[in-house]
């Protein structure tokens, strides 16, 4: 952190006591170079030692830019023009967009403001090879001794509910175990202040319960809680106070019990509990009688091996191997089955929800549907056909799979680009009208040209849909589709499930969402030890 003077924006405790802030900012005006119109205007805020804020917005609302501002992840000057000032730590820095404003040194920034983003692996080193060594990496970093730093991690991971993942390579974990280790290692040197950017995303109920009871324990200990969100989740409504920003300004702000006494202070687009159960009145048809299964997996088991990588598009486990168990590389034992014995058969017309807590195995039963991993014991029918040997490429024209995390499928120029990728060349002149279809459904025509990253996550999310849905597929795979989608989002996501149930896909939606499971869902099965049960 480089430049200004001891800051005086003092703010005021739940007391009434006045105590200067552990972040404060005035933002008159934020521009994104080259962009037509800023992203935040008029956005005053405080945040004293102990304080739980809540920030509020839907889609595209400019709450990421804003967090990403505050924590000095988005550097005035380097990213865009900034009127105002930030204050961290009692220094305060006045912007004014010209050449003199100061420059913030992110590490330093970093020491006092912890960060966790709506992509947590992107808060992530990628080059520590287990959990222990990603939540030490920033301790080893700034020199810690050895023992403190162990102590620490262990400490940290038993917080989050990671002590028993502390060996595992992070690029194995389950989307909700990922945001704990990058919220772990957010706070495992303390910082004074912590933003965390859609937190309970992905995660199963243990995990809400166990976020829920640190943030309580860091307010205790004087840590400044943000909290940035497209939903009134539960656990928010313990904040001291709300903000709501709607087209990058704050438009309304107050305790939680008046902000939802008050319907007009928060735009419809945001999500409320229970809004599922109004997205459509009328139950999916459902498939016709006696109809046969358009995927079905006949006593599937699958263990990741030991050593060597997954088993992606690899062959099965060679004969004497028992069910269960995946040849470890290099005669290294294989690691515990994450999938034993599933039978699932789904049939054209149906929707079928897939719940679980994090690390179930849930998207790994996602990724046997296609063939991008291969049961080592059991088989895979698509259309009736055993997939096994056949090209994932293949089999991908029948099982469209929308992975968790868009960027993994995301890496074309536009919007249009990305959804039409393919399609000249699987389906010939239908190909633009497909792409179209596809587009308004997902409420992104009028988006074609532009880039897919800087997109707001719902939308992006609504585009790894989109290039899903131009296929028409015969089987829908859906990994926690309803992650980082406000509440339009979310009714453009279930109507397209319907539509496409009504045309005759299949539909498996993995999910944590049980409120959208009950509402769109024909039947609710729960991964639990490897196994499909009924929920």
């Amino acid at each position: 952190m480089a430049g200004g003077g001891p800051g005086s924006g003092g703010s005021t405790d739940r007391t009434g006591t006045p105590r200067n802030p552990a972040l404060a900012a005035d933002i008159r005006d934020f521009t994104f170079h080259g962009a037509p119109a800023p992203a935040l205007r008029d956005v005053a805020l405080s945040f004293a030692p102990g304080s739980f804020t809540a920030i509020l917005g839907a889609s595209g609302s400019g709450k990421s830019t804003l967090g990403k501002l505050l924590a000095g992840w988005l550097p005035p000057g380097g990213h865009g023009r900034l009127a105002g000032f930030l204050e961290v730590a009692g220094t305060r820095l006045e912007f004014d967009g010209g050449a003199g404003d100061p420059r913030i040194n992110p590490a330093s920034w970093g020491r006092h403001v912890g960060f966790v983003p709506q992509d947590p692996g992107t808060v992530l080193s990628t080059v520590r090879a287990t959990v222990a060594e990603e939540l030490a990496f920033g301790l080893e970093n700034a020199g810690m001794e050895r023992s403190a730093m162990r102590a620490a991690v262990d400490r940290t991971a038993g917080l989050l509910g990671l002590r028993g993942q502390l060996g595992q390579d992070p690029a194995r974990l389950s989307g909700g175990q990922l945001r704990r280790l990058a919220i772990g290692c957010a706070i495992i040197s303390g910082p004074p202040v912590l933003i965390m950017d859609e937190p309970f995303a992905s995660l199963d109920a243990a995990g809400s319960h166990e976020l829920s009871a640190l943030v309580r324990r860091l307010l205790a200990d004087g840590t400044a809680v943000v909290i940035l969100s497209q939903a009134m989740d539960a656990p928010l409504l313990e904040a001291h106070h709300w903000v709501v920003l709607e087209d990058g300004t704050a438009t309304a702000s107050g305790a939680p019990h008046r902000m939802t006494a008050d319907s007009s202070l928060v735009p419809a687009a945001i999500r409320r509990p229970g809004q599922e159960a109004v997205l459509s009145t009328a139950r999916p048809a459902g498939p016709p009688p006696n109809s046969p299964a358009a995927l079905q997996l006949n006593g599937v088991s699958f263990a990741y091996p030991a050593a060597g990588g997954d088993r992606i598009r690899g062959s099965r486990a060679p004969r004497g191997k028992r069910r269960g168990q995946a040849q470890g590389a290099a005669g290294l034992n294989p690691l515990p089955a994450v999938l034993e014995d599933v039978h699932l058969a789904v049939h054209p017309g149906e929707i079928i929800a897939v719940t679980g807590p994090n690390g179930a195995g849930k998207s790994t039963l996602l990724r046997h549907f296609n063939g991008l991993l291969r049961p080592t014991a059991g088989s895979v029918l698509v259309g009736g056909a055993d997939i096994s040997g056949v090209p994932v490429g293949r089999t991908a024209a029948s099982v469209g799979l929308l992975f968790q995390h868009p960027r993994d499928q995301l890496f074309e120029r536009t919007v249009g680009r990305e959804v039409r990728f393919g399609l000249d060349r699987l389906f010939g002149a239908t190909a633009e009208e497909r792409a179209a279809a596809a587009l308004e459904a997902t409420g992104l025509s009028g988006h074609a040209g532009e880039h897919p990253a800087e997109l707001p996550a719902s939308a992006q999310r609504l585009l790894a849909l989109a290039t899903v849905l131009a296929r028409r597929p015969a089987v829908l795979a859906l990994d926690e589709p309803t992650v980082a989608l406000d509440g339009i989002g979310l009714g453009l996501l279930d109507a397209a499930v319907r539509q496409a149930a009504a045309e005759g896909a299949a539909v498996v939606l993995v999910t944590h969402d049980l409120g959208y499971a009950r509402s769109a869902a024909h039947r609710i099965v729960a991964l639990d030890g490897g196994r499909l049960v009924p929920a």
